[in-house]
């Protein structure tokens, strides 16, 4: 596999490709949803330049938490739809 180019955020090594996956898995997606097919480092889709303001756009509010821990990530609002959900899904009818 070639080294990483164009990497703003993430940083190269051992977590880069479980991240993507995770990131994947969050948004309901693969990798051609952000990436041109065959060159992972062109910056061509909008969607990859909006996941970085988001990767931007969560660290800053995990910064905020005293306990320096992850608080909030991808699946905390798009719950695996490219969309993020802006409200909970309507409550399921009672059983009869």
């Amino acid at each position: 596999m070639p080294a990483p180019k164009n990497l703003q955020i993430l940083k190269p090594g051992p977590d880069l490709i479980p991240t993507m996956r995770v990131f994947t898995a969050s948004l309901g997606v693969k990798c051609d949803y952000c990436h041109v097919q065959g060159n992972f480092a062109s910056d061509d889709k909008h969607e990859k330049v909006m996941a970085r303001m988001m990767l931007k756009m969560t660290a800053d509010i995990n910064s905020k938490f005293p306990d320096g821990q992850m608080h909030v990530g991808c699946y905390t609002c798009h719950r695996g739809s490219t969309e993020p959900a802006l409200a909970p899904p309507p409550p399921e009818p009672p059983s009869k």
